[in-house]
């Protein structure tokens, strides 16, 4: 494989284990702000912002994890016949089904960049008592949209790479 491929490899992975790894972590911010939301209806003077802080937390971390999923492989996979092929049969249906992949990839991460750019555009902000802002999370979506989109790129080389009986 060309020398682009391995510095692309290496560049991609290397930016979806820093993020996916920091990611990670948002489980502990979440948890700090429903123990808050605990605390705070113990109280007995309730914060309006927990709730909605803890799910936008939850969609970063979903998100933003989920190339990272992909990069380890760990996310779930239906085989019933995947499993049976030779390791080349498996990288050749995975070049196939990977473009499938990146074309559905392609259109979420376009209507995603659209609504941030309405979100943008119009300061939207959520219909609650709290009114935060959506730019913050839609952009979140969109990134992590891009890096699922540039993982699958990874993928499509190993796959060709392992077809032609490269290793990457």
């Amino acid at each position: 494989m060309p020398g682009w491929c391995h510095a692309y490899v290496r560049f991609v992975e290397g930016l979806n284990r820093r993020i996916g790894r920091f990611a990670m972590y948002l489980l502990y911010v979440m948890m700090a702000i429903m123990l808050w939301s605990s605390v705070t209806k113990i109280m007995h003077v309730p914060a309006l912002w927990t709730l909605e802080m803890a799910q936008f937390t939850l969609v970063a971390y979903y998100m933003l994890g989920a190339p990272y999923s992909f990069q380890l492989d760990t996310n779930v996979r239906m085989d019933l016949i995947y499993a049976r092929f030779t390791t080349k049969g498996q990288a050749l249906w995975d070049v196939f089904t990977v473009f499938v992949l990146m074309f559905y990839l392609g259109v979420m991460l376009w209507g995603a960049f659209d609504s941030t750019v309405y979100s943008f555009s119009v300061n939207e902000r959520n219909p609650t008592a709290w009114r935060p802002p959506l730019w913050p999370i839609k952009s979140i979506i969109t990134i992590s949209f891009a890096l699922m989109l540039l993982q699958a790129g990874v993928h499509l080389i190993r796959d060709i790479a392992t077809v032609r009986g490269e290793k990457i």
